[in-house]
């Protein structure tokens, strides 16, 4: 049997088996929307803003054209948390629970761009990519968060001239449930999104970049939105009933709070997180530089040059 008929059996058995689940699966019906509520309101982080990671460029490929992300220093530092002077938190997911029928899901779910070296909701506006800092320069904001359809494809359009690499894994577990190259082309790359069932966090990193990552919300219904750069959101739209809303934000604990939406009624409903209570994976926490910015720029590694060069004697060898 050739490499070819045996991909092609793959994808069969994978599309056969991804259809079976999602008719076992209860399925959320799009129906006309009477006398729809909706909810409003904000998310804050009360506390000090919790520290970027900090990656430092010289461990990864194509510096040179992803240094444009870069502090100007050798690192790409990696914002999880954006906070307005207020506390208003951005990115950060709510969605209401156990929806069965309503209005129907946007177009541009399950879509990323790979741009700037960093991975891109396809629905994140310009004004929420980039802010100016205190010297008046103008700053790429990474968008951290997404929020995705289970048992749908994921496409991912590349606007960078480097390669790259799509990891995606479903974070409760840590296992990755699939994984696709993303080539220099105007082609747009796709693999699915296949989370076990009751799980709803995934986290999607590049290969070649570690900095270059993203979180996604996996929903099964279309009654969600993300925090803009002031934390506040807005749901339209929803059947009149009781429902159990959940905020969530990647290193913080779900909140979940139980309201009920009247008939053409307007409810606001707030969420606060605190900082002292974001924690991160053992993996994913970095108290000090890989590599520290602090070595002498004279020190050679086999070949590299720069400042963040680490002499390792064993790499050395005399013929």
């Amino acid at each position: 049997m050739t490499k070819r008929i045996k991909a092609y059996l793959i994808l069969i058995f994978g599309i056969l088996f991804c259809l079976a689940w999602s008719a076992a699966a209860p399925a959320y019906e799009i129906a006309p929307v009477e006398n729809g509520g909706v909810i409003t309101g904000r998310v804050v982080l009360n506390g000090p803003v919790p520290e970027p990671r900090v990656f430092p460029m010289v461990l990864y490929a194509f510096g040179e054209f992803c240094k444009k992300i870069s502090d100007a220093k050798g690192h790409v530092v990696l914002k999880e948390f954006n906070v307005d002077p207020t506390g208003g938190l951005q990115d950060a997911v709510i969605a209401i629970q156990d929806v069965s029928r309503g209005k129907g899901f946007r177009s541009n779910e399950n879509r990323l761009f790979a741009v700037n070296c960093m991975f891109h909701p396809a629905n994140t506006p310009e004004d929420e990519q980039f802010e100016v800092d205190k010297e008046g320069n103008l700053v790429h904001i990474h968008p951290l968060v997404s929020v995705m359809r289970n048992k749908y494809m994921l496409s991912v359009l590349n606007k960078d001239p480097v390669i790259h690499d799509a990891q995606f894994y479903q974070k409760e577990t840590g296992r990755r449930i699939t994984r696709f190259p993303i080539p220099i082309s105007d082609k747009v790359q796709r693999g699915w999104v296949y989370l076990d069932q009751g799980k709803n966090i995934a986290q999607i990193i590049c290969g070649m970049h570690e900095y270059m990552q993203t979180w996604a919300w996996i929903v099964d219904n279309p009654y969600f939105d993300k925090t803009t750069r002031s934390g506040s959101y807005a749901i339209d739209r929803i059947p009149p009933g009781t429902y159990k809303i959940l905020a969530w934000h990647p290193h913080l604990k779900p909140i979940e709070k139980i309201i009920t939406v009247p008939p053409d009624g307007h409810v606001e409903l707030n969420f606060e997180f605190e900082a002292s209570e974001v924690v991160r994976p053992i993996y994913e926490t970095q108290k000090q530089f890989r590599i520290s910015p602090g070595r002498n720029p004279s020190v050679d590694l086999l070949g590299c040059e720069g400042p963040f060069c680490v002499k390792r004697e064993h790499d050395h060898h005399t013929d």
